[in-house]
């Protein structure tokens, strides 16, 4: 299966107060192993256009206010692509609250409240089961403020 930034890997949803005062830009990219100049292997971040089973994919969320005023109740919401599975601690956001889903978006909590049903029997749900990312700002985005959220996944 290949996979290119251009197919719907990332949808964001932006809360509504929010919404207008930002620029959200979104990169997709994966580690490429090549040899330097002293023949040694190392490991660099590329473009992610093309992707295959078993690869990992950084994805990074840049949002920046753009309006004079601050912007409150920032939240970024960010499905995982059914072919993709969420990286079990990949998530990151300095001054940033990261929850998930498992339900398709309907509820949301932290990684370790998160439960899930099988065969009639609840358990803790696992990074396999997420099915969104979501990020809560503590703190308003200043004027011309910029955040960062961060995630990875592996395409199956």
């Amino acid at each position: 299966m290949k996979l290119t930034t251009g197919i719907a890997l990332l949808l964001l949803a932006i809360s509504a107060a929010a919404q207008s005062h930002l620029d959200v830009q979104t990169t997709v990219h994966k580690e490429e192993v090549f040899v330097n100049a002293a023949g040694e292997e190392e490991t660099r971040l590329v473009t992610a256009e093309r992707v295959v089973p078993g690869e990992t994919v950084y994805y990074t969320i840049t949002f920046t206010n753009i309006s004079n005023d601050s912007a409150d109740n920032v939240v970024i919401t960010n499905p995982i692509a059914e072919n993709l599975v969420y990286l079990d601690g990949s998530a990151a956001g300095e001054g940033m609250d990261i929850v998930f889903s498992a339900d398709g978006g309907v509820s949301f909590a932290a990684a370790t409240d998160l439960t899930v049903t099988d065969n009639g029997t609840s358990r803790t749900a696992t990074a396999e089961d997420f099915t969104h990312v979501r990020w809560v700002m503590r703190n308003d985005l200043a004027a011309g403020a910029q955040g960062i959220a961060r995630f990875a996944a592996v395409l199956e």
